[in-house]
């Protein structure tokens, strides 16, 4: 515990919390990396135009065209939710409805904004690995010209999944070719794309651009970031009125070049693919390791930086008195860990320890 005296202390010199402290509760729980808070400072100082008229913004079109070629057009926003909130908006007339998966994070985690603040349908289908298909794509793909139903114009799929799973370029196409032949458009949330792009060894526009994906949200904040998603229209035809919108859902950022600023050091020098690819192998790492512990079963593929496993009851209870992580379906004792770009080999043999001990003494 720490004492008043060495709180008082730690808050004159800036520092409220034991940095010592780790956890696998979330890839947001990690700081920033050192080369985007280096970024920040160089953009720092001096005046610059405000509201993405700045020299970084520009700069970040450039870089981001770098990824996924010519024609896109870039919308930096403050966070995911309103990444996602704007593409599908978007995408949709008022009368418009998405087809996702039912473990989808627009689903799940945003607090109901696709539908308070975009007016949007969310029709849901379940699924064993949070991957949608074609077929099960289907089971709402249906009842257009019918006035008593929202109508299905558009499909979201993540990458990687709520569930740590990946989808394949090929996957991707099948959807996207799927949802166009039937008129709809595709959206994909991209919290997690680079994490993607290190389990397949492919670049970003193989598996977004090149495979048919009309719109990205792509996440910057748990891959090293302060704060800051990119909307990117990889199909600007299929989008409409972007530029509004943001504005309309206050994610326009008057100081937009620090968001910028992050995105362009996050990928000018690969930046984005290091600490991805790392995250992924500390998940790996802690997969591995868990495997050969009676008491700990798996459940999902570890395709990201994502472990989800099954514990004895009573365990993640005593294991969460010394690190930090959540449940993922507590009804069947199902829990989630998660790597970050800065989690250590160290980390993860601390942690299996712990799983260790606490498995012995029950």
């Amino acid at each position: 515990m720490t004492s008043t005296a060495e709180a008082i202390q730690s808050a004159g010199s800036g520092q409220l919390h034991d940095p010592s402290i780790r956890g696998f509760a979330s890839d947001n729980y990690s700081g920033v990396h050192p080369e985007i808070l280096s970024a920040l400072a160089s953009a720092n100082g001096g005046h610059q135009v405000s509201y993405g008229e700045d020299v970084y913004t520009a700069r970040l079109q450039e870089v981001m065209e770098q990824q996924f070629g010519p024609g896109i057009e870039c919308f930096p926003v403050f966070n995911g939710t309103g990444a996602n909130v704007l593409s599908l908006q978007s995408l949709l007339p008022r009368w418009g409805a998405v087809i996702c998966a039912s473990t989808a994070h627009i689903n799940m985690d945003e607090n109901g904004a696709p539908e308070r603040i975009g007016g949007i349908k969310l029709l849901q289908v379940p699924t064993e690995d949070g991957k949608l298909t074609p077929g099960l794509i289907d089971r709402e793909a249906w009842g257009w010209g019918d006035e008593h139903r929202a109508q299905p114009l558009a499909v979201s799929i993540t990458q990687t999944t709520e569930l740590g799973t990946c989808y394949t370029p090929e996957e991707v196409r099948a959807i996207a070719d799927h949802a166009h032949a039937k008129g709809m458009k595709l959206h994909m949330d991209g919290a997690r794309l680079a994490n993607a792009a290190a389990h397949l060894g492919v670049p970003l526009r193989t598996f977004t651009r090149d495979a048919g994906v009309d719109i990205l949200s792509f996440g910057g904040t748990k891959n090293g970031l302060i704060f800051g998603e990119v909307v990117v229209a990889l199909n600007p035809e299929a989008a409409d009125g972007l530029k509004f919108l943001r504005k309309m859902n206050m994610q326009l950022a008057s100081k937009m070049r620090f968001i910028s600023a992050q995105f362009i050091a996050l990928l000018e020098d690969g930046l984005w693919l290091r600490s991805a690819a790392h995250a992924n192998a500390m998940a790996t790492r802690l997969r591995t390791s868990v495997e050969a512990i009676d008491g700990v079963e798996p459940t999902q593929a570890t395709q990201s930086n994502g472990v989800f496993a099954i514990l004895p009851a009573g365990v993640a209870d005593r294991l969460r008195q010394s690190f930090a992580f959540y449940d993922w379906d507590a009804a069947r004792g199902e829990v989630r860990w998660m790597c970050s770009f800065d989690t250590t080999e160290e980390d993860i043999d601390a942690f299996v320890a712990g799983i260790k001990q606490e498995l012995g003494s029950a």
